[in-house]
C-alpha cells in the first residue's frame, strides 16, 4: 500500500478514521475546557496540568488488569461503548458546582477505561490493513490528530470564550456521541482476535511475554519515556502563557502533523532506521530554549519544531510490529498506548510539581533535558533492523 487513495479504498478504514477523528476533536475541546476550568478555580499549574493529562496516570492500572480485552472483545462493540463512556464523562464534568475532587474522580475512571482503547483501535487498524499498510494508516491517523488538534484547540478557545468552559465540555460530549454512531454504523462486527475471556491474569501473562524480549523492551521504553517527558512540557502551556495556550497547543499539533506526514508518506525504509534517534532528540532539544523564558514568537517556533520529533513514535511502532506475533498485536499496541499515556500523566505530574517550586519555564527545561538523556541512553538498543515475526 503506497498511496492515500489506496488507503481510503480499503474497506472499513474510512469509518475507523472518522471515529478516531471525532474522538480526537472531542478530547481536544474537552481537555482545553477542563484545564481552563480547573486553572480558574484553583490557580494551580499542577492541577491544571493534571486536569488535561492526569487521566493518563490511571492507564497503568488498566494496562496491568484490563489490557487483555484489546484482543478478546468484539472490536466494533468495544469501540462504540468506549466512546459513549467518554461522552458521559464530558457531560458529567460540565455539571455546575461539581467539586474539583469529583472532576478528578471522573478523570481517573475515564483514564482507567481508556487504557484498553488504544489496543482495540490500533489492533483493528492492523487487522484492516495489510502488513505493508500499517505505517501509512497509522501516519494518517496521527496526521488527523495533528490537524484536528490545531482546529480543536482553536475551536476550544473560541467555545470557552463564547460558551464558557462548561459549554465547551458539552460540545465535546456531542462530538463523542457522533463518533460512537459512526463506529456502530460503519464498522463490521468482527470476531475477537484471540480466544479466552479478558482477565487480569491473561493481561499479566501476555504483558510478561511482550516484556521478556529485550528488543521489544527497548522499543517500548523509547515509545514511553521521552514522549511522556515532553508532554510534561506541553502540560505547562496554560500556566506559562495563559492567554496564548491555545496557540501553543495548535503549534504543537502543526509540528506533529508535519512530522507524521513526512515519516508516513515520504521517508524510504533505509532512512527510517537512520532518522529515529535524531527525531527523538528533536522532540526535546528545542524546549531547552525555555530556560531563557522566550517571548511568544520564539516559543511558538520552538514548540512547532520540537513536535516534528513525535514522528519518531511512528517509526518505533513499525519496529514494534516487526517484533510482535500477529495474535499479540492488539495487546502490544495497547501496552504501547497505555504506557505512553501513563508516562504522559507522570510527565505532567513531574512538570507541574517542578513548576510549583520554580517556574513553568524552568520545569519545561528540566523535562527536556531529562528526555535528551533518556534518548541517548536507549539509542544503543535500537540499532539495526529487526526481523519480521510470524504468528505463533
Amino acid at each position: 500500500m503506497r498511496t492515500y487513495r489506496d488507503l481510503f479504498r480499503t474497506p472499513e478504514f474510512t469509518p475507523l478514521f472518522a471515529t478516531s477523528a471525532l474522538s480526537v476533536a472531542a478530547s481536544t475541546v474537552s481537555g482545553l475546557a477542563l484545564g481552563t476550568l480547573v486553572h480558574s478555580a484553583t490557580g494551580s499549574p499542577l492541577l491544571s496540568a493534571l486536569a488535561m493529562f492526569g487521566p493518563s496516570l490511571a492507564q497503568v492500572v488498566g494496562a496491568a488488569t484490563l489490557l487483555s480485552a484489546a484482543d478478546r472483545l468484539r472490536p466494533r462493540a468495544a469501540m462504540t461503548g468506549l466512546v459513549l463512556v467518554f461522552a458521559v464523562a464530558a457531560a458529567v464534568q460540565a455539571v455546575p458546582g461539581l467539586p474539583v475532587w469529583a472532576v478528578f474522580a471522573v478523570l481517573a475512571a475515564e483514564g482507567l477505561i481508556a487504557s484498553v482503547g488504544g489496543g482495540i483501535r490500533f489492533g483493528l487498524l492492523n487487522e484492516i490493513l495489510a502488513k505493508d499498510g500499517y505505517l501509512l494508516g497509522r501516519s494518517v491517523l496521527n496526521m488527523a490528530v495533528g490537524a484536528l488538534q490545531i482546529c480543536g484547540y482553536a475551536l476550544g478557545g473560541v467555545l470557552v470564550a463564547l460558551l464558557s468552559p462548561r459549554g465547551a465540555l458539552l460540545v465535546g460530549a456531542l462530538l463523542y456521541v457522533t463518533g460512537a454512531a459512526v463506529a456502530r454504523l460503519g464498522l463490521t462486527d468482527r470476531p475477537p482476535r484471540a480466544t479466552g475471556r479478558p482477565s487480569a491474569a491473561a493481561t499479566w501473562r501476555v504483558n510478561a511475554r511482550l516484556w521478556s524480549s529485550a528488543p521489544r523492551r527497548h522499543v517500548l521504553l523509547a515509545l514511553w519515556v521521552p514522549n511522556g517527558l515532553i508532554v510534561g512540557c506541553e502540560s505547562l502551556y496554560v500556566s506559562y502563557a495563559p492567554e496564548y495556550a491555545g496557540l501553543l497547543f495548535a503549534c504543537a499539533a502543526l509540528g506533529m502533523l508535519v512530522g507524521d506526514t513526512l515519516a508516513g508518506r515520504f521517508l524510504p525504509p533505509r532512512w527510517r532506521e537512520r532518522l529515529g534517534a535524531p527525531l527523538r532528540l528533536l522532540l526535546a532539544v528545542p524546549y531547552l530554549s525555555f530556560f531563557l523564558e522566550p517571548g511568544l514568537r520564539v516559543a511558538t517556533a520552538a514548540v512547532t519544531l520540537a513536535s516534528v520529533g513525535f514522528a519518531a513514535s511512528l517509526l518505533l511502532q513499525e519496529r514494534l510490529m516487526r517484533l510482535t506475533p500477529d495474535e499479540l498485536s492488539g495487546q502490544a499496541l495497547g501496552l504501547h498506548s497505555a504506557g505512553m499515556l501513563t508516562l504522559q500523566g507522570v510527565g505532567a505530574l513531574l512538570a507541574g510539581s517542578i513548576a510549583e517550586l520554580t517556574t513553568p519555564a524552568t520545569a519545561m527545561t528540566v523535562m527536556a533535558a531529562a528526555s535528551v538523556a533518556v534518548t541517548l541512553a536507549l539509542a544503543p538498543g535500537l540499532r539495526g533492523r529487526p526481523p519480521v515475526l510470524a504468528a505463533t
